[in-house]
């Protein structure tokens, strides 16, 4: 999962880099307000990146005893501040840009130069864009996209597919307003231009932070994977009831489950032990992340009213 998520990361690293000075250049040369917001767009993006490969080096930090279940959640408190980078860099800037060329607007100078690294700009962004959609679609599996953007433990690879994809419609915003500017003289879409690329990146980094959130929080493992523990112990004759299957991911690749059964009376402290130690197998053997499984013997008189695992 990592490596997939650094091979994506990387992809748009180098199309943003490249992307960013050109745009900046051009921006700069014509004097054009929403090729300047796709250049700090552009830089936001870089930035971002650099931000998710550090979260992903700090996550592969060995257990420690200050840090037991690892470091796995600095990816999502990486995710989480990228989105914010996004909307307060990226959308609010633009938006900005945008007021201020609607307000004292200058025409554009050189519109043939935007047209230019604007297609470059577009290839570039597609490419990556690519490399990121299609790491996603592997891991994504039989979910929709919408299911494994929900769903996802991941958020490395939706980020990137993200920010992709508001690059790309911001770029297309941008030709547009260009295009309207030639074929008018108003400079003042060009502004309006700037504008809805602020819209789009503000949108794009909430429902970002929403699915950080929601990770860095704590949210449970997939239903597959709750649903398969509790039939392995519903399975076994030596439990009487099941009383709650409690999970959480540590990370993309770090789940916990813990477990409390009621095992039938007559059992001695030997055929719990062995029980505990056989379940423990089985239900690691469900998926190779869950790496933590505790299982407490509790009457089930004695154990509160559990909460949906």
């Amino acid at each position: 999962m990592a490596g997939s998520s650094k091979k994506a990361i990387y992809a748009a690293l180098a199309g943003n880099s490249l992307i960013a000075v050109t745009k900046f250049a051009a921006a700069a040369y014509t004097g054009s307000s929403a090729m300047l917001s796709e250049g700090i767009h552009s830089l936001v993006d870089t930035g971002n990146q650099v931000l998710l490969l550090f979260g992903l080096k700090q996550a592969s930090k060995p257990p420690s005893p200050d840090f037991p279940f690892g470091h796995g959640k600095e990816v999502y408190f990486w995710c989480f501040v990228v989105a914010m980078l996004i909307f307060a860099l990226g959308g609010t800037m633009s938006i900005y840009q945008g007021w201020q060329h609607v307000l004292h607007p200058e025409p554009i100078s050189n519109v043939t130069i935007n047209y230019v690294v604007l297609g470059l700009a577009l290839v570039f962004e597609f490419g990556a864009l690519y490399v990121a959609f299609k790491e996603f679609n592997a891991s994504r599996g039989n979910m929709s996209i919408l299911e494994a953007v929900r769903d996802g433990k991941d958020p490395t690879l939706f980020v990137v597919v993200f920010e992709d994809s508001a690059a790309l419609i911001g770029l297309l915003v941008a030709l547009f307003g260009i295009i309207l500017f030639q074929l008018t003289g108003n400079p003042l879409f060009d502004g309006l231009a700037s504008i809805v690329i602020g819209i789009v990146l503000i949108l794009t980094a909430v429902w970002l932070a929403v699915e950080s959130k929601a990770l860095l929080i704590g949210e449970s493992a997939s239903p597959t994977i709750r649903r398969g523990a509790r039939a392995i112990l519903d399975m076994d004759e030596r439990i009487r009831t099941v009383n709650e299957v409690a999970t959480l991911h540590m990370g993309p690749d770090f789940i916990v489950i813990t477990i409390s059964a009621d095992f039938r009376d007559g059992l001695s402290v030997d055929d719990v032990e062995q029980a505990v130690t056989e379940l423990n197998g089985q239900i690691k053997e469900l998926d190779p992340r869950i790496q933590r499984v505790f299982i407490e013997a509790e009457r089930s008189e004695h154990h509160p009213t559990p909460a949906e695992a």
